[in-house]
């Protein structure tokens, strides 16, 4: 009987928390969110990132990944939904500074939607499926070893984004005029359409 290679969590950990705290769209939404609608306003989206992701991974590992193999459209197709979505909050980001009214009508995201933008999350998918392709070894433990990458960036994860949401919200205080807070959203537009660059040119 194989054992359970323990290696993995070794191996795998400086590439997760690496990916977990360096700007990408997760991080830079939440900042953002944290500026604009303060820490407490945000856990709903972060939750939702702390158990999307985790969840989409292990979907991807247990056999998602063979159907963009199978059907190489179907990754194409989500290439260009990943796109359009993240247009969207980016500019969402910069209307949140635009104006008082802006600001009162515009929300945090849900849960939900913190959830389902795992699916289109060009950084995501990367990490996703490098650390199916790259750590996992193909044998009886596989869905093993993907469980356990699984709960691994749940709690890097959590930790990720409440690092940059507390951060966004210490923000606040600096980013009282309105001037100030419409460059910093400008700014974090900005990093987020830069963040799917690399998603256009894979």
């Amino acid at each position: 009987m194989q054992t359970f290679p323990l290696a993995l969590i070794v191996t795998s950990l400086p590439f997760l928390i690496s990916m977990g705290f360096t700007p990408g769209p997760n991080n830079i939404l939440v900042a953002s969110s944290g500026v604009n609608f303060g820490f407490r306003a945000t856990i709903p989206h972060m939750l939702g990132i702390t158990f999307g992701f985790p969840l989409m991974l292990l979907i991807v590992g247990l056999g998602l990944a063979r159907m963009f193999i199978a059907l190489p459209p179907l990754h194409t197709v989500l290439k260009y939904i990943c796109i359009a979505y993240m247009l969207y909050l980016a500019w969402r980001i910069a209307r949140a500074s635009a104006m008082d009214e802006a600001r009162r009508t515009l929300k945090p995201l849900s849960f939900a939607q913190g959830a389902a933008m795992q699916w289109v999350n060009g950084k995501g998918w990367v990490v996703a499926l490098s650390l199916v392709t790259t750590y996992t070894v193909v044998n009886r433990t596989l869905p093993l070893q993907i469980a356990a990458l699984s709960v691994m960036c749940l709690f890097i994860t959590m930790a990720s984004v409440c690092c940059w949401t507390y951060f966004g919200s210490l923000l606040r205080k600096f980013l009282q005029t309105e001037i100030r807070r419409r460059w910093f959203n400008y700014s974090m537009a900005t990093l987020l359409v830069v963040s799917i660059i690399p998603v256009i040119w894979e």
